[in-house]
């Protein structure tokens, strides 16, 4: 029989995973409440612990709230600390150079993709991206090359039905199974402006853990991606690949 969530806790988590989703942005007290179902005389008392400790923080007024410093320390401590990031960090590195465009790394969680690592292109054009940020795994070259590891009936049970869309380009379930199997013939998955209009994104998934929950990537504005350059970027993916794993296989980091 498992242990039943601790209610205080659980509400406290819900109430940093909301918070954290704003990206920054304040929010009030009653516009939390409805979010985490938690009563607005029970969730203020919470808040205001969470204020004094630097989880949360305020505006001037007193009466908006968002994420705090203290979740970016731990944030920091869980990337600083995470044994497959510090044996692939020096080979996105050097993707980063050899390609002179935008690299990632980022890890499954749940549906979607967490980047955990980026390299920003030197190119004035260039995508946006930033540790942190969470996407549905459907919609991202890295979190297809990690459906793709899985067969068909789990990728089914993490993609809903009726896949929300985040451009006009975002692929439906049927459509997201068919590209899954192209990915698994040809070893590399394509996002082609599924997530983000204006950019094309190439991944690979990284293969020294079962299951598979981390990929690599490389994302290019398509105003400058050419056919020798795609191939370029796709063959200098599948070196990083080998590289990371080769590092992988040969140390022993512990994994959490």
């Amino acid at each position: 029989m498992g242990v039943r969530d601790v209610k205080s806790a659980a509400r406290t988590v819900d109430v940093l995973e909301v918070l954290g989703a704003l990206e920054g942005q304040a929010i009030s007290l009653r516009e939390l409440a409805e979010r985490t179902d938690v009563p607005r005389s029970s969730l203020y008392a919470l808040l205001q612990t969470l204020v004094n400790r630097g989880w949360v923080r305020t505006d001037a007024t007193g009466s908006r709230y968002a994420i705090g410093v203290r979740a970016l320390l731990v944030g920091t401590a869980y990337i600083d600390g995470d044994p497959r990031l510090g044996l692939a960090k020096p080979h996105l590195d050097a993707l980063a150079a050899e390609l002179g465009e935008t690299v990632h790394f980022a890890r499954l969680d749940g549906a979607d993709v967490v980047y955990l690592a980026t390299c920003e292109s030197q190119h004035y054009l260039r995508p946006f991206s930033r540790v942190g940020r969470r996407l549905p795994a459907y919609a991202t070259s890295l979190g297809k090359a990690i459906l793709a590891e899985r067969p068909d009936a789990e990728v089914e049970k993490l993609v809903p039905a009726d896949v929300p869309r985040l451009t006009e380009h975002t692929l439906d379930r049927p459509g997201l199974l068919a590209d899954l199997a192209l990915v698994r013939a040809r070893g590399y998955a394509v996002d082609d402006e599924e997530g983000t209009l204006g950019v094309r994104c190439f991944g690979v998934a990284l293969r020294y853990g079962s299951p598979v929950t981390d990929a690599i990537s490389c994302s290019v504005p398509v105003a400058r991606l050419t056919p020798e350059a795609e191939r370029r970027i796709v063959g200098a993916l599948a070196g990083a690949r080998e590289a990371v794993e080769r590092a992988a296989f040969g140390s022993t980091p512990a994994v959490f």
